[in-house]
């Protein structure tokens, strides 16, 4: 037996019927077939899933489909407008703050949040808010380097 949700998906209003089960995850990728939305660990460990709600972010994958009913969700495929990358996508891109790309998303998504709880964050303050994202690549200088210039191009 289904139970009808509807949400802002990036903007366009979305419903379905969905399995009370279904996890928010899992409702972007498979219903809606955004797939930037990365499931790695589904245990909330490692930050690949992030994505906005009512404009924090959290990890899609320890959240039910059904408690994002009525609200607002962000994910990585809403951020660039009118065909340009978001500030921070573009200095991930420009500071080479990704590999294999698999964390990417969910990185850019909480740096995103971090910028905007923390406008003027140092170094330390970026790692430390960043925990909650695992990159077995990149050793994390670069994506220090690419949150802070991600920060100040948005603060333009």
């Amino acid at each position: 037996m289904g139970i009808a949700i509807s949400m802002t998906v990036n903007g366009a209003a979305v419903s379905a019927e969905i399995d009370p089960r279904t996890l928010l995850v899992d409702f972007l990728r498979v219903n809606l077939g955004l797939t930037g939305t990365h499931v790695g660990c589904d245990t909330a460990q490692c930050g690949a899933c992030t994505i906005h709600l009512d404009g924090r972010a959290v990890k899609s994958c320890n959240v039910l489909a059904l408690q994002a009913n009525g609200a607002r969700v962000t994910t990585i495929e809403g951020l660039a407008g009118s065909g340009e990358l978001h500030p921070m996508q573009a200095a991930f891109k420009e500071c080479h703050g990704l590999q294999c790309g698999f964390c990417t998303p969910g990185m850019v998504m909480s740096a995103i949040d971090l910028v905007q709880r923390h406008p003027n964050a140092d170094e330390a303050t970026i790692r430390a808010q960043l925990e909650g994202n695992l990159c077995r690549c990149t050793g994390y200088h670069n994506i220090v380097k690419a949150v802070q210039q991600g920060a100040a191009a948005m603060s333009r």
